[in-house]
C-alpha cells in the first residue's frame, strides 16, 4: 500500500489501475468512483492491520472493455504495470506506470473510431508582427497518438473556432486560469471534448522550441517553416509534446515530423455552415446516414475514411491543387476496369498507419504484426494497378494529376512485407503464448524446443517400453501428477524385480512409485519446453516489431499515398455511378450551375422524381433574392449550390449536368435556426451572431447562402433586418448571394438594386389542391401556403378551415385599404395589394398594424372584440401611407411634414 500511495501520489488525476497478478485493483476514491462509473462490486480489504481500505478490481484479461466505457465518459485511467517478473523479484515486486489513457491519447482500437482522427490539441495566443502592425494570432497544436499525425495551425481568433471544430478532438489542452475571449469563443466551437489545463510556463515559446528541437532532432524550427511570428503555435505544440510524454513515459518515436498550415491554405468552414450542409454528422443527432460523407465514401481503407473526412472539411482554395485532383478522379472516371483493378487491390490493406505506429510505439500484438505484413505485402498490386490507369491515360493523352505524384519514389516496404509474412505463421494469437506465434523453419532453437514439447506423449511411451524391458515388470507405466511430476509405477507383486537406480517417492496401497535420474531429466526438457518456447518466441517477435517500428516514416508515408489514392478512386466510383460531371474552375467572379442536384436528396428518392435547377450568378446578378411556398424546396437549392461548390473545391465531381464555377474563399450556409440554451442564446439570438459573423468575415470572393433572416422576431422588425442586411450585402460586400425568403416584400430590392434578381419556387393549384413543383424560375412569389403545408402536416380539418376564414378576412383588409385609398384620391402603396396589409417599403414612417390591420369592425372575425378607430388617426395613417420618401427631394419632405402636422392641428 505505501507503493500504491506513493504511485498514486504522481497521478492525482487518473485513475490508477495497480496490477496485482491477474487483476488490476482501485483502492480509496478510485475504486468508490470505477464502482459507480462503469458497476463495479466495491469491497474492502484490511492492509497490514490499516483500517479497512475501499477495493474494486477487474481481471487483467478483461480490462479493454472497462477502460473503453471509463474513457468514453471521460476520465483518465493510469496502467500501473509489473515490470520484472514476480518469480525472480526479491522482496516486493517492481512497479510502474506505463501509461495513461485520456479520450485524446488511445492505442486500443476497441477506443478509436477507425472512420475519424482521435485527436488531442492544444491551443494558444501569440502575436504575429507583420508590415501592417501586430496581430493578435491563435496557434493550435494537434496529435493523433494512433497514427503519429503531427499539425500545426497558425489562424486569426475570427478562424480558431472553424479550425477546432474541423479537428473536433477528443481533449484540450489550455493555460490554467486563461480567460483570454478569443481562446474562449474557440473552445465553445466543440462539443464533448476533456478540457485539461497545464500551467502557463508549458506555453512558453523559446521553451517550446528547444523541446520540439530535440523531440525531431534538429537544430532549429526554420525546416519546418516555423519562425520568430509562430510563438502561438510553437507554444501549443511545446505544451502538447510536454503532455504526451507525460502520458507515454516510454516515448512517442512514431510521432510525425509537424506539418504547419497557415490561412490561405484551405478554406475555413464555420459551424453553422458544417452543420446546415450536414457535411460529416446529420442534423438528426449526429448520426452518418443522410450526409455527404455517407455519398462519397467508397473508400476500402481506414486511411482512406480519415482522409476523406479531413478533405470534406477543409476545401482547397488553390486553383492548381484542385486541378491535380481533379484530373486524377477523370482518369479513374474514364478507365472503370482500371479502376476495378485498383479498388480490389486496396480492398485487402488494412490500417497500416495505425498498425505501424503500435509498432514504434512497441505495442503490436503477432495478429496485428502479420496484418501490417499482409498489407505492405499487397502495394505491389496497388502500384501495378495505378500504372495501368495512368498507362491508359497517356495513350488518351490525359494527365494522371495527382495520381502521378502518388507513384513517385513509390515505396512498397517489400522488404519488410516478406520478412513479416515469413517469419509469423498465417493467422498469429493475440498474444505470446497462446498459440505458436513465429512459423516453422524460422529458428532452429525454436523448432527443437517445439519437438520436444510436441513429441512428449511419444517419448513417454518409448521410456515405458524400455523399462518394462530392463526390469522384465510387463505392468511397469508411466504417470505423471502435479506433485511429483513423471513417475515409474510398480505393483506390489514386483517389488522385488525393482532395479538399484530406482528411486522410491511415494508409497499407495497396492503399489509404490519410483523416478530415475533419467526421467528426471527428461521430465525438466519437457516441463520448461514450453516456457522456454514462449520466451523465444518473445525474443524473435520483439526484434521483428522493433525492425517494423523504426521504419515509422517510411509507413507513414506510405499510409498517405495509399489513403490518398483511395479517396481519389472513391470520388471516381461515386461520380460514375450517380452521374457526376467535372467543374470547370475558374478565377473569376461567375457562376453557372445548369441541372444542378443535391446529393444526399437524390439519394433518398428515385432519380426520375428529383428535379434539377439551373443557377446563374455574375457581376450584374450577384444576388438572387428566393421566394416561394413553403414545401417547395428553397432550402433544397440553397444546401445543393453549397455543396456543388464545397464539392467542387474539395476535388470532386459534382451533381449536375455542367457546372463553370470560381474559387470561393469562404461559404456560409445559414439555413434554419434554433436555440442555445447552454450559451443561453434565443433563436433570434443565434440567427442575428451567425448573421453579424457573416456580414464580418464575407468578402467579394464569398459565397453565402441565407435563408429566412429575420423570421425570429416581429415582422416589421425581421423585414427590416432582411432588407438592410441583403443592402450590405450587395452593396458594401459585393459577393455571390442566394437569400431564400418569405418576405415577399424583399422582392422589391430588385428594382432598388441592379444586381439583384428575383427567383421563385414554383406551384400549380389545382382547385383546393397545391402541387409544389420544385422547378426554380425567375419571378416572385406573393403567397406561402403555408396553409397547405399545415393540412399535409395533418392539422385537424377544424384548424384548417379556420385558417382559412382568417386568410380570406386579411385578403379582404387589403382591398379595402386600396380602395378607400383610391376613393381619396390617394395612390395605393406598394405595400398594400389584394393579398393583405405588406409593410410599405423600408424607410417609410410606417407604425406597425396589429394582427388585423386597420380594417373595419364589419371586416373582422366575430370571435375577435372589435375596436373603433378614430376617423382623423385613420386620415392621417392613410396620408402617411401613401407618401414615397424614395422619390421625394429633402425640400418634398419637408413640405409634407409640416402639411401633416398642420392637419393635426386642424
Amino acid at each position: 500500500m505505501q507503493q500504491y500511495r506513493e504511485i498514486k501520489s504522481r497521478h492525482q488525476d487518473a485513475i490508477l489501475f495497480f496490477r496485482m497478478g491477474d487483476f488490476y485493483e482501485m483502492f480509496y476514491d478510485d475504486a468508490e468512483t470505477a464502482s459507480r462509473a462503469i458497476g463495479l462490486t466495491l469491497t474492502s480489504r484490511n492492509n497490514g492491520g490499516a483500517a479497512e481500505v475501499p477495493l474494486a478490481g477487474i481481471p487483467v484479461k478483461a480490462a479493454a472493455e472497462y477502460l473503453r466505457r471509463l474513457v468514453g465518459q471521460g476520465f483518465r485511467v493510469a496502467i500501473c504495470e509489473q515490470v520484472e517478473d514476480p518469480k525472480l523479484a526479491k522482496g516486493l515486486v517492481k512497479r510502474e506506470v506505463v501509461e495513461t489513457i485520456t479520450p485524446g491519447a488511445v492505442f486500443a482500437d476497441d477506443l478509436l473510431d477507425g472512420a475519424r482522427a482521435n485527436y488531442v490539441c492544444a491551443i494558444a495566443t501569440g502575436r504575429d508582427t507583420s508590415r501592417d502592425g501586430l496581430r493578435e494570432q491563435i496557434g493550435i497544436a494537434a496529435a493523433d497518438l494512433s497514427t503519429g499525425e503531427w499539425r500545426l495551425f497558425l489562424v486569426t481568433p475570427m478562424d480558431a473556432p472553424a479550425v477546432l471544430a474541423r479537428l473536433a478532438p477528443r481533449e484540450l489542452l489550455v493555460v490554467r486560469g486563461a480567460s483570454h475571449p478569443e481562446l474562449a469563443a474557440a473552445m465553445q466551437a466543440v462539443d464533448n471534448v476533456l478540457v485539461t489545463e497545464r500551467e502557463g510556463w508549458e506555453f512558453d515559446a523559446q521553451l517550446a522550441g528547444d523541446e520540439l528541437a530535440r523531440q525531431f532532432d534538429v537544430r532549429s524550427l526554420e525546416g519546418f517553416g516555423l519562425g520568430s511570428d509562430d510563438a502561438g503555435a510553437i507554444g501549443a505544440a511545446g505544451a502538447l509534446l510536454r503532455y504526451l510524454r507525460e502520458l507515454q513515459p516510454g516515448g512517442l518515436p512514431h510521432l510525425a515530423r509537424p506539418v504547419v498550415e497557415r490561412p490561405g491554405g484551405v478554406m475555413p468552414l464555420d459551424e453553422m455552415t458544417r452543420r446546415n450542409l450536414e457535411l460529416v454528422e446529420s442534423l438528426r443527432g449526429g448520426e452518418l446516414a443522410g450526409t455527404l460523407l455517407s455519398v462519397l465514401d467508397r473508400t476500402t481503407t481506414p486511411m482512406g475514411q480519415r482522409m476523406l473526412r479531413q478533405w470534406l472539411l477543409a476545401p482547397l482554395l488553390e486553383r492548381g491543387a484542385i486541378e491535380l485532383r481533379l484530373d486524377a478522379v477523370t482518369v479513374m472516371v474514364r478507365d472503370p476496369v482500371g479502376r476495378a483493378s485498383v479498388r480490389d487491390a486496396l480492398d485487402g490493406v488494412r490500417d497500416v498507419e495505425r498498425l505501424a505506429s503500435k509498432a514504434a510505439a512497441g505495442r503490436a500484438t503477432p495478429r496485428e504484426l502479420r496484418a501490417l505484413g499482409d498489407s505492405l505485402a499487397r502495394l505491389p498490386q496497388v502500384a501495378n494497378a495505378v500504372r495501368a490507369v495512368l498507362s491508359h491515360a497517356t495513350q488518351g493523352n490525359s494527365s494522371g494529376g495527382l495520381l502521378t505524384a502518388m507513384l513517385d519514389d513509390w515505396d512498397d516496404g517489400r522488404d519488410c512485407a516478406e520478412r513479416l509474412t515469413t517469419m509469423l505463421v498465417e493467422r498469429p494469437p493475440l498474444m505470446i503464448g497462446e498459440e505458436d506465434t513465429i512459423a516453422p523453419g524460422r529458428d532452429a532453437d525454436l523448432d527443437e524446443l517445439r519437438a520436444l514439447r510436441d513429441g512428449g506423449k511419444d517419448a513417454i511411451a518409448t521410456i515405458q517400453s524400455q523399462e518394462r524391458a530392463r526390469t522384465g515388470i510387463h505392468s511397469l507405466k508411466v504417470g505423471y501428477n502435479r506433485v511429483f511430476g513423471y513417475f515409474l509405477e510398480i505393483s506390489n507383486a514386483n517389488k522385488h524385480l525393482v532395479p538399484d537406480d530406482y528411486q522410491r517417492r511415494q508409497t499407495l496401497t497396492g503399489a509404490e512409485r519410483y523416478v530415475t535420474p533419467a526421467l528426471k531429466e527428461y521430465e525438466e526438457k519437457v516441463l520448461s519446453a514450453a516456457d522456454r518456447i514462449e520466451t523465444r518466441e518473445r525474443e524473435l517477435f520483439e526484434a521483428l516489431r522493433r525492425d517494423a517500428g523504426a521504419a515509422i516514416r517510411r509507413w507513414q508515408q506510405v499510409a498517405r499515398r495509399v489513403a490518398t489514392i483511395d479517396v481519389l478512386t472513391a470520388f471516381a466510383e461515386v461520380a460514375e455511378r450517380e452521374q457526376y460531371a467535372r467543374p470547370e474552375l475558374n478565377d473569376g467572379f461567375d457562376m453557372e450551375i445548369v441541372a444542378g442536384r443535391h446529393p444526399v436528396v437524390e439519394r433518398m428518392m428515385a432519380r426520375e422524381k428529383f428535379i434539377p435547377n439551373d443557377l446563374v450568378l455574375s457581376e450584374d446578378g450577384q444576388m438572387i433574392v428566393l421566394t416561394g411556398p413553403n414545401m417547395a424546396g428553397k432550402s433544397t437549392i440553397l444546401r445543393q449550390v453549397g455543396l456543388i461548390q464545397l464539392m467542387a473545391q474539395v476535388g470532386a465531381y459534382v451533381p449536375a449536368r455542367r457546372a463553370k464555377l470560381p474559387i470561393v474563399d469562404r461559404l456560409f450556409t445559414r439555413v434554419g435556426a434554433s436555440d442555445n440554451l447552454v450559451r443561453g442564446q434565443s433563436t433570434f439570438m443565434v440567427e442575428m451572431s451567425e448573421t453579424s459573423a457573416i456580414l464580418h468575415t464575407a468578402t467579394k470572393r464569398s459565397l453565402v447562402l441565407l435563408d429566412e433572416i429575420g423570421r425570429g422576431t416581429s415582422t416589421y422588425d425581421g423585414v427590416s433586418i432582411a432588407w438592410s442586411v441583403s443592402e450590405h450585402l450587395h452593396d458594401a460586400i459585393g459577393c455571390k448571394t442566394v437569400f431564400a425568403t418569405h418576405y415577399h416584400e424583399l422582392t422589391q430590392l430588385a428594382s432598388e438594386l441592379g444586381g439583384v434578381r428575383n427567383f421563385t419556387v414554383s406551384v400549380r393549384e389545382v382547385g383546393d389542391q397545391v402541387l409544389f413543383l420544385h422547378r426554380l424560375i425567375p419571378g416572385g412569389a406573393d403567397r406561402s401556403y403555408g396553409i397547405e403545408v399545415g393540412r399535409l402536416a395533418g392539422l385537424p380539418a377544424a384548424v384548417i378551415a379556420r385558417a382559412k376564414e382568417v386568410l380570406a378576412l386579411l385578403e379582404g383588409e387589403g382591398e379595402q385599404m386600396a380602395a378607400r385609398l383610391t376613393a381619396d384620391g390617394l395612390a395605393v402603396p406598394k405595400s398594400v395589394s389584394r393579398k393583405g396589409p405588406r409593410m410599405k417599403q423600408p424607410g417609410g414612417p410606417t407604425p406597425q398594424l396589429g394582427f388585423f390591420g386597420d380594417a373595419a369592425p364589419s371586416a373582422m372575425p366575430s370571435a375577435m372584440p372589435s375596436a373603433v378607430p378614430d376617423p382623423a388617426l385613420t386620415r392621417l395613417a392613410d396620408a402617411v401611407g401613401a407618401l414615397e420618401p424614395d422619390q421625394m427631394t429633402p425640400l418634398q419632405a419637408l413640405t409634407a411634414l409640416a402639411s401633416l402636422k398642420q392637419s393635426l392641428s386642424d
